[in-house]
């Protein structure tokens, strides 16, 4: 949904009366209405930080606007609330300073049983939202001198289980992306950090699990979806809170020299050790022992 604020143009001044070195650092979080968004938006309203956290339910957010974050109502598939929402928070704080594209979800199903409208929505939500939220914030970055862009990929976008290729088509690409970037914004003061959760506890797996039955629970993919869906339940209990994220996000933009990606959560490292070391057969039988 779009908001009423006026867009305003990248010649907005920071505000004057402190050093930049003495402000507080200013945060945009999309998908800040449950999971790792709300949890790291909590946390860094909580260590100093001026916090926006940004999500189409925003009455999913009252117990963070009430620490203190500024909640916007934010789209991130719809241009006009994007750059509204960006508008808003330049015209209050005069600047940004870390950029966190965190709204994503996952929509499962064999390649073949899921619609192309659906893909293509998979990834606007989790490819070009991040995108068109980059573009809008750089200018203000770039005349700054600085700034931080954090990307939530997944251990998903470093390696691919079947049944969600274009969930994970989407994280391989904002992968890419975000490599790209890194080296075309580094000469203006400007990182690019990639984050690469394992499992969390978080609304991310019922949505794509009832994704997944609803959409392949039914046709020739039954079987596997079925077995997938209950490997994937067997191990749901071991995921740790999504605090684990939010404080790796904070290691990362305090970071003086922050690195290119930070890995965390249930079985991520490896599974990322594993699809680094193995041949692709041997990893393809890795990944269907689970649900053959």
């Amino acid at each position: 949904m779009a908001h009423s604020s006026t867009f305003v143009s990248h010649t907005t001044q920071p505000v004057t009366g402190k050093s930049t070195k003495e402000m507080k650092k200013v945060v945009l979080i999309t998908g800040a209405s449950a999971g790792m968004g709300m949890e790291t938006a909590k946390l860094l309203v909580q260590n100093g930080y001026i916090v926006y956290g940004a999500a189409r339910r925003v009455d999913k957010m009252l117990k963070i606007r009430k620490l203190g974050v500024k909640v916007l109502q934010m789209d991130v598939t719809d241009e006009d609330s994007v750059k509204n929402g960006v508008a808003e928070l330049i015209a209050a704080e005069g600047r940004i300073d870390v950029l966190i594209n965190n709204a994503g979800f996952g929509s499962y199903g064999a390649i073949e049983d899921v619609s192309i409208r659906e893909a293509t929505y998979q990834l606007d939500v989790n490819l070009f939202g991040a995108a068109r939220l980059i573009q809008l914030v750089l200018p203000y970055m770039r005349e700054q001198q600085s700034g931080k862009i954090v990307n939530i990929s997944s251990v998903g976008g470093k390696m691919a289980t079947p049944l969600g290729g274009w969930y994970h088509a989407s994280k391989f690409a904002l992968e890419g992306l975000s490599d790209s970037l890194r080296n075309e914004v580094k000469p203006f003061g400007i990182d690019v950090i990639v984050i690469e959760p394992g499992g969390v506890k978080s609304e991310w797996g019922e949505i794509a699990f009832t994704s997944l039955m609803k959409v392949s629970g039914h046709t020739a993919y039954k079987t596997m979806a079925n077995k997938f869906a209950n490997a994937f339940k067997a191990t749901e209990g071991k995921n740790p809170e999504p605090i684990i994220i939010a404080e790796l996000i904070r290691k990362a933009i305090e970071a003086r020299k922050p690195k290119a990606r930070y890995i965390a959560g249930y079985m991520a490292r490896p599974a990322i050790f594993m699809k680094n070391l193995l041949s692709d057969s041997l990893m393809d039988k890795v990944i269907m022992s689970q649900v053959n």
